[in-house]
């Protein structure tokens, strides 16, 4: 077995993001782990782990890394910083043929790059091996927590950003005193994981999906909604989730039963755009209609949450959306409006925690892979572009590529 030379690449993209694949300890770890692994670091000023921080710890800092077999970043890199020949591995966003990464994608290709994206990394199953959902989810229900607070004036909590790291965080949740407020999760994944960890943290009681709708508490309460408890197939009696992923375009919300019991609506489920919204715009000016905050924690613009119109930004995370004119406001604006928190980068609020998370994941599920032979196809099915050709599992990004 040769050896890999890794190198941990500076971001690139514009705004910037201080997480990393591997942290200073996770560098060290992986390298114990696997002794034909030798990883370098490209110095950056962003990091939410500093140069000094990998130094200490006897990694080099390395500005040119033309002589690493294997790149390693977090977010897409800008085309006139890709190095030709390599393997890369980021987050490309271009499998949902994303306009704006079309370019990048036709660059990878004429530089004959081999890509791999973490999104694509996949047991037999098809069920992703490395992700920042657990710390979206988070990040997003204490956002969500947060700004119901500061909307009805019962508390204020430091933003998730401005604290170093998780434990700071979590000295906040001691200010929260919520009335008794209905709080629906949606989704059973990591990301539902990971806001359902701060509820409960934060004492808040989860209940059942009956108990939510039909029973009143004198305390703070959620539930936690998987698809089948608010979507219904006309023509079908017995609830199936497999031809539900297979064939949602066959499917109907029934949603609009929680509606009218929720205050905080925390949104975790991914979404496929063939499957139904969860309510209407028209459902938000009944006089039933109670939600009045909610964090869009997928954040999918115009997607499950017909409010959610447009993305927002750490510093400015949250808008107002009028039910009566359908138009966006300051949040806050008015007790009547619905708000929204809809920021696409949530683990960027806490990057050395959802860092130290994600290295975790490499180390234990595509490291193997890379020294141990690739059996089990992880990397195989996980590359999107190779040889200077899209693999076949992808060809079906060619027009996209093609800039058609």
């Amino acid at each position: 077995m040769r050896s890999l030379k890794i190198g941990i690449i500076k971001e690139g993209k514009v705004p910037v993001d201080k997480r990393v694949p591997l942290t200073p300890k996770k560098c060290v770890e992986a390298m114990q782990a696997f002794p034909h692994a030798h990883v370098v670091v490209q110095p950056s000023p962003v990091r939410s782990f500093s140069d000094a921080e990998y130094v200490e710890l006897g990694i080099p800092l390395q500005h040119d890394l033309s002589d690493c077999d294997i790149l390693m970043g977090v977010k897409e890199v800008p085309v006139e910083q890709l190095i030709p020949n390599k393997t890369y591995f980021f987050f490309s966003h271009t499998i949902k043929k994303q306009p704006r990464n079309a370019r990048l994608l036709r660059a990878i290709l004429d530089k004959n790059i081999t890509l791999i994206d973490y999104e694509t990394l996949t047991d037999a199953k098809g069920k992703r091996l490395v992700a920042f959902g657990r710390y979206a989810g988070i990040v997003g229900a204490y956002n969500g927590i947060l700004l119901y607070g500061k909307k009805w004036k019962l508390f204020d909590l430091k933003p998730a950003h401005l604290c170093q790291e998780m434990e700071d965080m979590q000295e906040e949740f001691f200010k929260v005193k919520l009335p008794p407020i209905k709080i629906a999760v949606t989704g059973g994944g990591r990301v539902a994981g990971g806001a359902m960890e701060v509820l409960d943290k934060m004492g808040i009681r989860k209940v059942s999906v009956f108990d939510y709708l039909y029973k009143q508490f004198k305390e703070p309460v959620y539930a936690q909604l998987h698809s089948g408890d608010y979507n219904t197939r006309p023509d079908v009696e017995v609830w199936d989730s497999q031809d539900f992923y297979q064939h949602p375009e066959r499917y109907q919300s029934t949603f609009r039963k929680f509606t009218k019991v929720t205050d905080l609506l925390l949104a975790c489920a991914y979404w496929d755009p063939q499957a139904p919204k969860l309510f209407t715009e028209e459902d938000t000016r009944q006089p039933d209609f109670r939600i009045n905050t909610i964090a869009d924690i997928t954040c999918d613009v115009n997607g499950s949450i017909p409010c959610t119109k447009r993305s927002a930004t750490i510093d400015d995370p949250a808008y107002d959306y009028n039910p009566e004119s359908g138009a966006l406001e300051g949040p806050f604006a008015k007790p009547g409006n619905i708000t929204v928190m809809a920021v696409d980068n949530l683990p960027c609020e806490l990057p050395r925690n959802a860092s130290r998370d994600f290295g975790r994941q490499l180390i234990d599920h595509v490291f193997p892979h890379l020294f141990n032979g690739d059996a089990e196809g992880v990397l195989a099915r996980g590359t999107i572009a190779k040889d200077g050709k899209l693999t076949e599992r992808f060809a079906y990004l060619q027009d996209y590529a093609d800039g058609k």
